[in-house]
């Protein structure tokens, strides 16, 4: 089974690195866990340790740290400092220009809407931002080659995270692909009861934990179907039963403004991956995008005449 699971490129992006050792937190050793933790604790004191500093800090050895730093894709610990200075140093720089302020807090009633749209920005920037430094491209791509090659491809969603599926599914539609969305259990259960092995199926779940998405996911994945996971959880139920994770960014606040943001990263990897279809589909795509316009060409309005020379 092509499982496959949110890893940091190699070699990484210094951006993100402080994410992506939370989302593989669970990977580690109790060692290297340790190490982990003491990072993230307070990075900024990391990126000034020697190696020998964060041994000691963290409980553990050299030899540990040096592992740790080559299960991130780092060759040694000289490169994960740089890595954790530049998000540091990138972070302290947004604090300073009032960028990060309020992150996560809740919108109030008296609000002016000055205040709330600025709320709203800067929960959407970091969320987008953190799902660009995290994203595994190498799956995206996994993903595009198999929807291309798919005979059909559905696409499950309920709640909010139908919005994406609806998204996601369009997108592959309009190119050309033969793509169903379904938002409702029974409706998407006799649906995955008809894939096969030539099948894709694509789940999307801001949680990660809704029971009826991860049943239809499931139900797919046990008639041979491809299983994708597009969550903003990577350690979570649907990311148990997919074989490749796509993960947003995401917070777990319950606040209305991170939902929205949540959603908004989730739709950010859903255009990605549409995109990428039709790129690899591009003639056909085009010739589905062509005769799409052609055939609602009579139901759009003529553009206003623009007036002679001299007339008005």
């Amino acid at each position: 089974m092509d499982r496959t699971r949110t890893e940091a490129p190699n070699p990484p992006a210094a951006a993100g690195v402080l994410e992506r050792i939370r989302l593989g937190a669970r990977d580690l050793s109790e060692a290297m866990s340790k190490v982990a933790d003491q990072v993230l604790i307070d990075p900024e004191a990391a990126a000034r340790a020697t190696i020998m500093d964060l041994a000691e800090l963290s409980g553990t050895s050299p030899g540990t740290i040096t592992r740790f730093c080559r299960h991130l894709g780092y060759d040694g610990y000289a490169a994960l400092r740089v890595a954790i200075a530049t998000e540091t140093g990138r972070a302290s720089a947004r604090r300073e220009t009032g960028w990060d302020v309020n992150i996560g807090r809740e919108i109030a009633p008296s609000d002016p809407l000055d205040r709330v749209l600025k709320q709203l920005i800067t929960i959407d920037a970091a969320m987008l931002r953190d799902t660009v430094d995290t994203l595994d491209l190498a799956a995206v791509e996994r993903v595009a080659a198999r929807v291309c090659d798919a005979r059909r491809v559905d696409v499950y969603g309920v709640g909010t995270s139908a919005t994406v599926a609806r998204e996601l599914q369009m997108g592959f539609y309009r190119t050309g692909v033969a793509a169903w969305v379904w938002t409702e259990v029974h409706d998407a259960l006799a649906s995955a009861a008809l894939l096969g092995g030539h099948d894709v199926a694509v789940a999307v779940s801001l949680s990660g934990s809704t029971a009826e998405v991860v049943e239809m996911l499931s139900e797919a994945g046990s008639r041979g179907a491809l299983t994708v996971a597009l969550t903003g959880v990577a350690d979570s139920p649907i990311a148990e039963v997919a074989d490749i994770c796509l993960v947003s960014a995401t917070t777990r606040t319950g606040h209305r403004a991170d939902l929205l943001a949540s959603r908004h990263s989730a739709m950010l990897v859903a255009d990605l991956v549409h995109i990428a279809v039709a790129q690899r589909r591009f003639p056909e795509a085009l010739e589905a995008l062509e005769s799409r316009a052609r055939a609602v060409v009579g139901h759009r309005p003529s553009p206003p005449s623009q007036p002679r020379n001299g007339t008005s």
